[in-house]
Formats: C-alpha cells, structure tokens, sequence
C-alpha cells in the first residue's frame, strides 16, 4: 500500500495564523518519510517551501510564510491559497488544494455583530440590523462555497460585496434604517 496523502486546514481562531493538519494515511507506523514539505501560495506572494511533520498540526505564521521578519508578525491575507504537500522531491506523490481564507473579513463580522446593542435599537430597528448581517453573512458564506467549488471570480466578488456591505453597516453606527425589513418581510 503506498501512502496516500491529505490535509485539512484547521481553525486557529486568529488571523495571523495558518494551521495544516495532516490526515494522510501512511503505508508505514510510525510513518517513514524522508522529507516531507509543505509548498504555500499566499495572494500576492511567491510561494514558499517549508517542512511538514507528519501526523500532526502544522502551524505557520507571516514570519514562516515569507511576509515579515521574526517579531513583526502580521495579520495573513484573505483570498485563494494554494497549497501542496508532498513526501518526496520529485513530486510523485503529493496532494494540491486551493482555499479561500477569509478569517479577516470574518473578524471584522465579528466586531460588526458585538456593536450590534440589540437593547438599544428599537423592534424594527433591531430586526433592519438582524437582517443586515445575516444577508453579509450570506455572502460571505456564498464567497466560501464558490472558493470550495473552484469558482475563484465568483467568491472574489462574493467577498467584496460582503467587504462593502459590512463596512456601509459599520459606518451607519447602528446598522440599520428599518426600512429593508418594513419593506421586505412585513
């Protein structure tokens, strides 16, 4: 049996960060691997080449990435990483994965929602809010799945709608008028 090799990417909860768990199945236990070596595409960035352990989380931040220097490490890109792991130099047994990051924006739905003082807006008011963001969250939602489904123009502007849609509901304060929902679902 030879290995047969996959990864997930898994939540680290902070935009700086980017962890890759390995999920392959090794033909051997424990695993016997030569050099095993995770290649990274971030938006807008040449890709680096960086070593994996196998059978555990792998972690990377901008520093690792090629972004920053050690100590000034920043918030990684939103937008399509591509992502190739392999356990041999010559490339005959790897696996390739495109995804779309979008723990920056989802951050900044995070803050939009947490100044959302449903206490303080009235009915309608709270509902026009309430709405607002579950239709950002739609879209976001819609730029992940098209990004999964390899529809990368369709989950740009699906995420720029969102980008523009959450920065409009944080610049109106309370995020909402009353009038979409009086209008829409009354």
């Amino acid at each position: 049996m030879a290995n047969v090799l996959n990864f997930m990417i898994v939540p680290t909860y902070t935009t700086k960060t980017l962890a890759i768990m390995d999920t392959s199945v090794y033909d051997t236990d424990p695993p016997t691997v030569v050099n095993p070596t995770v290649e990274i595409k971030v938006p807008g960035f040449n890709a680096v080449y960086l070593p994996f352990t196998v059978e555990q989380i792998n972690t990377f931040n901008s520093t690792d990435l090629g972004l920053t220097t050690a100590g000034d490490e920043i918030a990684l890109p939103d937008g399509i990483y591509c992502i190739k792991y392999t356990t041999d130099p010559v490339l005959t047994n790897f696996v390739e994965k495109s995804i779309i990051r979008v723990d920056k924006l989802q951050e900044k739905f995070d803050n939009a929602f947490m100044t959302l003082d449903i206490m303080e807006c009235d009915d309608a008011l709270k509902k026009q809010a309430i709405v607002s963001l579950n239709t950002i969250y739609f879209y976001l939602q819609g730029s992940i799945a098209s990004a999964n489904n390899c529809a990368y123009v369709e989950a740009a502007k699906l995420y720029g709608q969102a980008n523009k849609m959450l920065d409009r509901f944080l610049a109106s304060h309370c995020g909402c008028s009353g009038n979409n929902y009086l209008v829409n679902f009354q």
